[in-house]
C-alpha cells in the first residue's frame, strides 16, 4: 500500500516480482511498432555537399577587396535570393519535381515544400585559428528520391556559386562607378579651386607671401638706386652750371672780339674767368679729366695771346667780322644741351624709381592681408586636392578589385565534395526508431507499474497496517501455506 507517493525498496521489489511482465511486454510491443514504422513511413534521402570559401589569389596587402562583408550576413542574403519563389520555381520546372501542380496555390505549396527540404549551415572556424570567418558551408537536400535529391543539391549549390560571383561583381562595379562619379565631382571642385587660386595670384602678383622677402630686397635695391639717381642729378646740375658759366664767358669774349672792343682788361677778365672755371672743375674732377685738360689749354692760349698782343688794334669801321661761332662755343652749347638731356633722363629715372618704390611699399603693406586670404584659399585648395587624391586612390583600388572579380581571382566558392548520391535513407532510421521504441516501452511499463502500485490498497507490512488502521500492531502472524491437501480421497482446505 502506497501513501502520499512514497515508495520504498520493498514496494519496488514487490511490484517487480508481481508485474515484471508489463515492462517486458510494452518494450517489446513499442520496439516492434518502431521497427514497423520504419517499414511503413515514406523514406527520405539526404544529399549533402561542402562549399569552401577560397581566399583571393592576390594578397589583400596588394589589392584590397571591395567586398569584405561578413560571410554570415552574405550567406543569409544569398539564401533569401536563392530560396526565393522565382528561383525554386525554375528548379521545380527543370526537374519536374511535383507534376500535376499547375494551379497558383499548388505552385506556392510546391515551392514551400521544396524550400523546407533545403538546409544551409555554416561551418565553424577551426579552434586556435586567427581567422574567425567560417571556412565554408554545407548544403543539404532531403527528398524522397536519392537521384532527385542529388540533382536538387547540385542546382542549389550552383545557384549559390553563381549568386556569389554576380553579387561580388555587382558590388565591385557599383563601388567603382560610385567612386568614379565622386571623383568627377571632386575633380570639378578641384578645378574650381585651381581657377580661384590662379585668379587670386594674378590679382595679387608681387604681394604673395613667398614674394615678401623678394619685395623687401627689391625695395632696398631701389632705395639705393634712388640715392644714386639723386646724386647723379646733383652732379649733372653742377656740371650744367659750370658749362653755363663757361659758355657765358666764351660768348662774351667772342662778342667782344666781333665788335672790336677787346682790350687788355677784357682779356684779363676772361683769363680770370677761365681760371675760376678751372678751380670749379678741379673741385669735382681730377687733373686728367678731359674738360680740365681742355680748359687748361684755353688758359694757356689766352696767356699767349695776352703776351703776344698786349694792345690789340681796333677793327676798322667798315671791316666785316665773322659771324660764325667758334668751335669752342659750339662745343659748350652741345655740352650744355647734353647736360640738360642727362638731367632730364636722371629725373625721369628718379620718378620711375619712386613709383616702383611706392608700388613695392604698397605690396609690402598689403602682404599680411594677402597672406591671410592666400592661406584660406590654400587650405581650401589643399583639402580639395587631398580629397581628390584619396578618391583617386580608392577608385584605382576598386577598379583593380573589380578586374579581379571579373577574372574570378578574388574570394570564390569552391565545391569541396560534389553532392552525394545517398544509398540509404536518412529517414526513418531503423536503429533510431527501434531504440526509441525500447525506451518508450520501458517508460510506459514503469508508468503502468507505478499506477498499479498507487491503485493497490492491500496491506503488506506493519507500516501499511499502522497507516491504514491508525492503531499499533501487537503481533505479526507468519504466512500460512493453504495449499489444498488430499487425504484419503477427500479434499480438505
Amino acid at each position: 500500500m502506497i501513501r502520499n507517493g512514497d515508495i520504498t525498496i520493498s514496494d519496488v521489489k514487490r511490484m517487480v516480482r508481481k508485474h515484471w511482465w508489463i515492462p517486458v511486454l510494452t518494450t517489446t510491443l513499442l520496439a516492434a511498432a518502431g521497427f514497423a514504422a520504419t517499414l511503413v513511413l515514406p523514406k527520405k534521402f539526404k544529399s549533402t555537399t561542402v562549399v569552401l570559401v577560397e581566399q583571393p589569389t592576390v594578397p589583400i596587402d596588394i589589392v584590397k577587396p571591395v567586398v569584405n562583408d561578413d560571410l554570415n550576413h552574405r550567406l543569409s542574403s544569398m539564401s533569401e535570393q536563392v530560396l526565393s519563389r522565382t528561383r525554386l520555381q525554375s528548379v521545380i520546372e527543370k526537374l519536374n519535381l511535383y507534376p500535376g501542380n499547375q494551379s497558383l496555390a499548388s505552385k506556392e505549396d510546391a515551392v514551400d515544400r521544396l524550400r523546407k527540404t533545403i538546409t544551409v549551415e555554416l561551418m565553424q572556424p577551426m579552434n586556435g585559428s586567427d581567422n574567425r570567418q567560417p571556412p565554408g558551408f554545407h548544403v543539404s537536400v532531403t527528398y524522397d528520391n536519392p537521384h532527385l535529391a542529388q540533382q536538387i543539391c547540385t542546382e542549389i549549390t550552383s545557384m549559390f556559386m553563381e549568386q556569389n560571383v554576380r553579387r561580388r561583381e555587382q558590388q565591385s562595379s557599383a563601388t567603382t562607378d560610385f567612386l568614379s562619379q565622386q571623383l568627377d565631382e571632386a575633380k570639378a571642385k578641384l578645378d574650381e579651386q585651381d581657377a580661384k587660386l590662379a585668379e587670386f595670384k594674378r590679382k595679387n602678383i608681387g604681394a604673395l607671401p613667398e614674394e615678401e622677402q623678394t619685395n623687401l630686397n627689391l625695395l632696398t635695391g631701389l632705395n639705393t638706386q634712388l640715392d644714386a639717381a639723386t646724386q647723379g642729378i646733383s652732379r649733372a646740375q653742377q656740371e650744367k652750371v659750370a658749362t653755363e658759366t663757361m659758355l657765358s664767358s666764351q660768348e662774351s669774349l667772342w662778342k667782344a672780339t666781333q665788335t672790336g672792343q677787346q682790350n687788355p682788361e677784357t682779356q684779363e677778365q676772361q683769363l680770370a674767368a677761365l681760371q675760376d672755371q678751372l678751380t670749379v672743375l678741379l673741385a669735382k674732377y681730377t687733373p686728367e679729366h678731359p674738360d680740365v685738360i681742355k680748359l687748361k689749354a684755353q688758359i694757356a692760349e689766352m696767356k699767349k695771346k695776352i703776351d703776344a698782343d698786349p694792345l690789340p688794334k681796333a677793327n676798322p669801321a667798315g671791316t666785316q667780322t665773322a659771324t660764325h661761332e667758334p668751335p669752342q662755343l659750339q662745343q659748350l652749347r652741345a655740352k650744355l644741351k647734353q647736360d640738360e638731356i642727362i638731367i632730364a633722363d636722371l629725373m625721369k629715372r628718379q620718378n620711375q624709381i619712386q613709383e616702383q618704390i611706392r608700388i613695392l611699399q604698397g605690396r609690402v603693406q598689403a602682404s599680411p592681408l594677402v597672406e591671410q586670404q592666400f592661406k584660406e584659399m590654400t587650405r581650401s585648395h589643399q583639402s580639395a586636392l587631398d580629397f581628390y587624391n584619396d578618391l583617386l586612390k580608392k577608385r584605382d583600388t576598386s577598379a583593380m578589385a573589380t578586374d579581379l572579380e571579373h577574372q574570378q581571382e578574388s574570394e570564390t566558392f569552391r565545391v569541396l565534395d560534389p553532392p552525394s548520391l545517398p544509398e540509404s535513407p536518412s529517414f526513418p532510421k531503423p536503429l533510431l526508431f527501434v531504440g526509441g521504441g525500447l525506451g518508450a516501452g520501458l517508460a510506459l511499463g514503469v508508468a503502468i507499474m507505478y499506477l498499479l502500485a498507487m491503485m493497490d490498497k492491500a496491506m503488506y507490512s506493519e507500516r501499511d497496517v499502522e497507516l491504514c488502521l491508525k492503531v499499533p500492531v501487537l503481533a505479526m502472524i507468519q504466512n500460512v501455506d493453504v495449499t489444498p491437501v488430499v487425504v484419503r480421497g477427500l479434499q480438505t482446505h
